[in-house]
């Protein structure tokens, strides 16, 4: 027998893993094989430094995205745990990304929260079905640069929201979601540029690259000041913050979309 033909023997000859086995969340077959004091201790530690990075992001991200802030605490705090408990994984970080602000920005600009909650919602149910028909592994079909082109449009895109913000600039309506739209309507509105704003976003800008230059080891601490820099410069200078930006006191009201 050839190298080749015992290989995929032993292949043909290993159990598959049943139903249950396949998607039972790593929770479960961790508590299983053990939990003790020191794995709880690192837990907590890697808890609270994804905190630090994702509680302000989460915030920035909603403001960029057209939505109060406490909305992306409420979906960062939430999404993290269930995405914790029910993963398959040992080692996983559940957490907003950049890249989202783009459908959720064009989402809640058309549909309201409220169709963000039920896009989101559907997007689980794709993801489920998609995990049920074993169809993952077909990403590894679509070209290199498109991935590169997309996450590089995405990060224009990105820039581009955060310019009103980043100079203070105040808009005589509401500000174009579209990209091209939005440059001119930035641009007409230049004069309103708030020099306070513009000195907060310099400062922010020159730390992270700063400290990404002289101290790379100091990733934690880039992270958090990149996070505090978006909510920072979202919420404009001292006193320049927009009431319909503070998180309330109490809960979300649900609604049926």
């Amino acid at each position: 027998m050839s190298i080749t033909g015992e290989h995929a023997g032993k292949l043909h000859g290993l159990r598959q893993p049943t139903f249950t086995e396949l998607y039972l969340p790593k929770l479960v077959t961790v508590w299983r094989e053990g939990y003790g004091l020191a794995d709880l201790r690192a837990d907590v530690f890697a808890g609270l430094t994804v905190a630090i990075v994702a509680l302000p992001l989460s915030m920035a991200i909603a403001i960029a995205s057209g939505v109060t802030p406490d909305r992306g605490l409420y979906t960062a705090v939430v999404g993290g745990f269930i995405g914790s408990l029910l993963g398959g994984s040992r080692f996983q970080i559940g957490g907003p990304a950049g890249a989202f602000i783009v459908l959720v920005a064009a989402t809640a600009d058309r549909h309201g929260a409220d169709g963000v909650i039920l896009a989101t919602l559907m997007a689980g149910l794709f993801l489920v079905a998609a995990g049920f028909l074993r169809i993952g592994t077909y990403i590894k079909f679509i070209p290199y640069p498109v991935t590169v082109g997309f996450t590089a449009g995405i990060a224009v895109i990105i820039f581009a929201s955060q310019l009103r913000d980043l100079g203070g600039i105040t808009l005589a309506g509401k500000e174009p979601s579209e990209f091209v739209p939005k440059l001119v309507a930035l641009a007409a509105s230049l004069p309103t540029l708030n020099p306070s704003a513009v000195a907060v976003a310099i400062a922010s800008i020159a730390i992270i690259a700063g400290l990404r230059r002289w101290r790379p080891s100091w990733r934690r601490a880039v992270g958090w000041c990149r996070s505090c820099s978006g909510t920072a410069s979202s919420a404009g200078p001292a006193g320049a913050s927009r009431s319909t930006r503070r998180a309330p006191t109490t809960g979300p009201r649900s609604s049926t979309p």
